[in-house]
């Protein structure tokens, strides 16, 4: 979803995603412009991790990736309490140091971002991809599926040097649909991007970004040993973002929705890159 790549393909629609949104929340063969009319769009992603086995993540994991022998695994509420160890608290990440400038990832608040990210959905580059064009209460329903869902997705404004520019998805593909379609290994990260303003596309910038999230999270997240992402085959300027990002093409996967190219980068290799 990288946009910021995609002016310097003449004829290739800028490229705006990391992939189509796969959220945990969200509809897994949600329709979008490659999607078959004809498929069974109730599939699954409305699913909810039960209560125990959020309970068992977080007493495995806890914050950071690292294990919390003490966690209360015993109610229902403490299961839902702990739900936000699945990733390791986002918010409190902190800044990525990037060669644009800091960039923060603010975790979305409907009343506040809800406008701007809807503008950007709505641009005919990244509806093509991302399919939420049309009124606000399409992005609303998008978003809200995550932010009330289970704890495995957190999606985010990109802010850099404080100037919002960026809608990001933080996902662990370990516990998404996605996970159905490729050899998932536990604590798997996930990364979806749309660069929004029209300006900071066409600079590179998405690959200096992917870099930088892919780093913190490998850093935020030591249990994580790859971060994958699954942009659209067609969406050529941003698969070669992901390159850019370190990131290599691991396979051409069939998704509900689209034939994506599974991109992959490997802590093991962070050194060489």
């Amino acid at each position: 979803m990288s946009p910021t790549d995609a002016s310097a393909n003449a004829g290739i629609a800028p490229a705006t995603e990391i992939g189509t949104p796969l959220s945990p929340a969200a509809r897994e063969s949600r329709t979008g412009p490659s999607a078959d009319a004809g498929a069974d769009i109730e599939d699954t992603l409305d699913l909810r991790l039960p209560c125990e086995l959020l309970a068992l993540f977080a007493e495995d994991t806890g914050v950071g990736g690292k294990r919390s022998p003490g966690a209360d695994t015993g109610a229902p509420d403490s299961a839902l309490r702990n739900a936000g160890d699945l990733l390791g608290n986002v918010a409190g990440w902190g800044p990525a140091s990037t060669t644009a400038g800091a960039l923060h990832l603010v975790p979305v608040q409907i009343e506040r971002d809800l406008p701007i990210i809807s503008r950007w959905m709505n641009d005919p580059a990244v509806t093509a991809f991302w399919g939420l064009a049309g009124p606000e209460n399409a992005t609303e329903e998008h978003l809200r599926s995550q932010l009330h869902g289970d704890g495995r997705s957190v999606p985010c404004l990109g802010l850099l040097e404080g100037t919002p520019m960026s809608y990001w998805e933080i996902y662990r593909a370990d516990l998404d649909p996605l996970a159905r379609h490729y050899p998932a290994r536990p604590h798997d990260i996930g990364v979806h991007l749309l660069v929004g303003s029209v300006a900071d596309r066409g600079r590179g910038l998405g690959g200096t970004l992917l870099r930088a999230v892919a780093d913190l999270a490998l850093d935020k997240w030591p249990a994580c040993a790859r971060i994958v992402a699954e942009p659209d085959i067609r969406n050529t300027p941003s698969v070669a973002a992901f390159l850019t990002a370190g990131f290599r093409f691991s396979a051409e996967i069939a998704l509900p929705a689209k034939r994506a190219a599974l991109m992959i980068r490997d802590r093991s290799l962070r050194h060489l890159l």
